[in-house]
Formats: structure tokens, C-alpha cells, sequence
């Protein structure tokens, strides 16, 4: 029985063995099973040739100090990076990025390539083979519009996200519909729609958003457009509506990008600090201490300092008819008699003076007299030349459409 077992054994190796032969009619073929390697390809070189390594560029490495990791002398590190800095900026390599280095199977193994990646959009080689060389390959890049529609549903960025498109895309859409939304009041259900122009790697890796084409929100009941366009030959483009109207008004809404309002202007407020009832000719937008304070409008700066009610503030003038003040700042950045453009930092948030918490008492002037900026019809900037009207709208029609159109799909009956 036990040679029964031998025999089958020693006739299942010889069928399964490396090379196999197989009858076939009066033929006998002959079948090599040994495997096959298939070239590995990577930057452009075929990888099974190489020792592939990878190393991380480490807090204050430079080319020197890597290529001396991997044997290179100082001789040899001060001809390679002579030879190199025209093509390869030895300067900008940063921690954290990953280096790929290609070394010889000889034993002990020498360093052939390096490849270094600075981003996504292509790599720099060093090639040591033969004599030493630089170049950088880029990728090729191609561009795809995308368009999307959703409701609100907690806060905008994650109802951007749940949409399909980058979250980040929230904090470039509040700068620029600041002076018509306060995303702070959307409602859950409000609509939504963005035309945006996204960046591929080889049509298929995505790198970002390049830029915002157009976006609609619902707010109020009402329905808000904008596209982004540079007028007059301008590089920075401002957002006008679907009748070429500027949204940019000369004030924004409130001297921070992200607040909370907790007391409003009034004649006749409980001061929180004095325990007595006095008039409020302020706005208090509360954030954390070190938020930075805008200017709500450009002007000239023509007071800043200290009292022991107001803290450090800061006093703007904006024109004949317009000047704003900021106080209980932590720090002032900018000084009396500096010109200051709108939405430029010129202080941080804190509770100096009569305060009990870090916020900013926006005070707003008009013809002298201290008025409450949330009821004000405030003026708007430029507008359009009439001349570059039809242009615009002609730019913008095939996006509103493409806006119209996804909002339909979205939420037909």
C-alpha cells in the first residue's frame, strides 16, 4: 500500500514539474513555465533595472546633505550641485516630500537617479549615469467643468462637500458674496448651485479647483447669481450678477469673516459691565482672541489708541460721509494716518477696556452721527462700463444656463 502511495506521489511531480510534455498526435510539445517578469515602468525609467528606495526629505535637509546619506563625497556633492542648480533649485526642496532613489544592483549598490517630487504637477530628476544631468517633468494638465445643485444642510461647505465638490470652495464663495448673503442665515433646504472649472493630472487625477466659474444660492426667498469677471482689463476678478451689477458694495457686512453677533445697536442696552442701562452705538461681533479685524471699507486711518472704555481701537474715514471705528482690540497693526484698503487686517480681536470677552464694537459714522451699519443703504462700487455690458453677458450666459439647468434636474417636480 505504502508503494502504491510512492509511486502516485512521484507521478504527480513528474506532471507537474517545470517543463511539461504534453503529446499531442504525433507532436510533442514542449511548454517552459518559468515565469515571466514584466517591465515596471515609473518617471521613465524601467524600475526592475534598479534598487528602488525611498527617502523623506527631512526639517533642514538640502541636496548636500542627501546626496551625502547615499556616499557622495565633497568633491563629488560640490561638482553634482554646481552642475545641477540651473535646472534643479536645490533651494526649494521641503520636509516632508518624498525623494525616489534609483541604485544599481551591484553590490554595494550606487546611487544612479534621484527623483524628486515637489507636488502633483511633475518631478525633478537627477541622473548620475554617464555624466551628471538635471530636468523636470511636468505633468500633463487638463481642465473639466463641473456642475453641481444641493440644499443646505448644517453649514455651507459641508453641503458643498455632500455635493460633490470641494469644502474649501465655502470660504472663497463667503469673501465674495459678503456684501449680499450673511452665510450665517442660510436656512436648512435653502438651494445651491456652482459652476467650477477642476484640474486633472492625465485627464484623470484630480489636483483642485482652479477657479469658481458661477454659483446661484437661494437666500430670503430670493434668488442670488454671480459669476466672477475681470472688467476693464483688470488681472482680479470681481463678482457681478446676472445684469452685470457689481456685488462688492463700498462697506462689507462686518468687520470679521466669521462672527457672532451678541449685542446689537440700540439706545437703551443693560451694559454688561457698568450693570446700568445706556445707549449701545455699537455693533459686538464676538470671536476668538487673535481673530483678525477688518477694514469694513477703504479710507484713511485717523485715529488709533487707547481709553479705558473703548480699549485699543482703531478710527477710519472713509470719505465726506463715511468713518468706522473698531474697538477692545488685542493689538493694533496699523497706524494714524496709514491708508488702508477694504478687507485689510488692522487689528485682533480681544476684550481691552470695558469688555468680557474678545470681541469687536464696530462703530459706524454717517454725516458725523453714529447710525446702526446693519440698517443702512449703503452705496456700491463701480459699475460696469456699458460698453463692456454685452461682452459680459455673453460670457456669462452658457454658465447661468448650466447653473438653471443642474438646479431643474436637482429639484424638478
Amino acid at each position: 500500500m505504502n508503494y502504491l502511495k510512492y509511486i502516485s506521489v512521484c507521478c504527480c511531480l513528474l506532471l507537474f514539474s517545470c517543463d511539461k510534455k504534453i503529446e499531442n498526435n504525433d507532436e510533442l510539445i514542449t511548454i517552459d513555465s518559468t515565469e515571466i517578469v514584466k517591465p515596471e515602468y515609473g518617471f521613465g525609467f524601467e524600475l526592475n533595472n534598479y534598487r528602488v528606495e525611498r527617502d523623506t526629505i527631512k526639517r533642514g535637509d538640502n541636496l548636500g546633505l542627501i546626496l551625502g546619506r547615499h556616499n557622495f563625497d565633497a568633491t563629488e556633492i560640490h561638482y553634482i550641485v554646481e552642475k545641477v542648480k540651473d535646472s534643479f533649485d536645490v533651494r526649494k526642496i521641503k520636509a516632508g516630500n518624498i525623494l525616489t532613489l534609483l541604485k544599481s544592483k551591484s553590490d554595494p549598490p550606487s546611487l544612479e537617479v534621484l527623483i524628486y517630487e515637489p507636488n502633483k504637477m511633475g518631478y525633478n530628476v537627477i541622473d548620475f549615469r554617464d555624466s551628471t544631468q538635471a530636468y523636470t517633468v511636468n505633468y500633463p494638465v487638463t481642465y473639466k467643468t463641473k456642475t453641481i445643485a444641493g440644499e443646505i444642510d448644517g453649514s455651507l461647505s459641508t453641503s458643498i462637500s455632500k455635493a460633490g465638490l470641494d469644502s474649501g470652495l465655502a470660504t472663497k464663495l463667503a469673501n465674495s458674496f459678503a456684501w449680499t448673503i450673511d452665510f450665517f442665515k442660510f436656512q436648512k433646504g435653502d438651494k445651491f448651485a456652482l459652476s467650477v472649472k477642476e484640474k486633472y493630472i492625465n485627464d484623470s487625477i484630480y489636483v483642485g479647483t482652479e477657479e469658481i466659474l458661477g454659483a446661484y444660492f437661494e437666500y430670503k426667498g430670493k434668488d442670488i447669481y454671480g459669476f466672477p469677471y475681470s472688467k476693464d482689463g483688470s488681472q482680479k476678478p470681481d463678482f457681478f450678477d446676472e445684469e452685470g451689477k457689481q456685488m462688492k458694495t463700498m462697506f462689507l457686512k462686518a468687520p470679521l469673516k466669521f462672527f457672532q453677533i451678541t449685542s446689537k445697536f440700540s439706545k437703551n442696552r443693560f451694559h454688561p459691565v457698568q450693570k446700568r442701562f445706556k445707549a449701545h452705538n455699537g455693533t459686538d461681533y464676538a470671536a476668538p482672541h487673535g481673530t483678525p479685524i477688518m477694514a469694513t471699507a477703504s479710507g484713511t486711518v485717523i485715529q488709533t489708541g487707547y481709553t479705558s472704555g473703548n480699549g485699543n481701537f482703531v478710527k477710519i474715514k472713509h470719505n465726506g460721509t463715511y468713518s468706522t471705528q473698531y474697538l477692545h482690540m488685542s493689538k493694533i497693526l496699523v497706524k494714524k494716518g496709514q491708508y488702508v484698503q477694504q478687507g485689510q487686517t488692522i487689528g485682533k480681536v480681544g476684550s481691552t477696556g470695558l469688555a468680557t470677552g474678545p470681541h469687536v464694537c464696530y462703530r459706524f459714522w454717517k454725516n458725523g452721527v453714529q447710525v446702526d451699519p446693519l440698517k443702512q443703504q449703503l452705496p456700491v462700487s463701480e459699475p460696469m462700463n456699458k460698453n463692456e455690458l454685452p461682452k459680459y453677458l455673453e460670457h456669462i450666459t452658457p454658465i447661468k444656463k448650466d447653473l438653471d439647468t443642474k438646479l431643474t434636474e436637482k429639484f424638478k417636480a
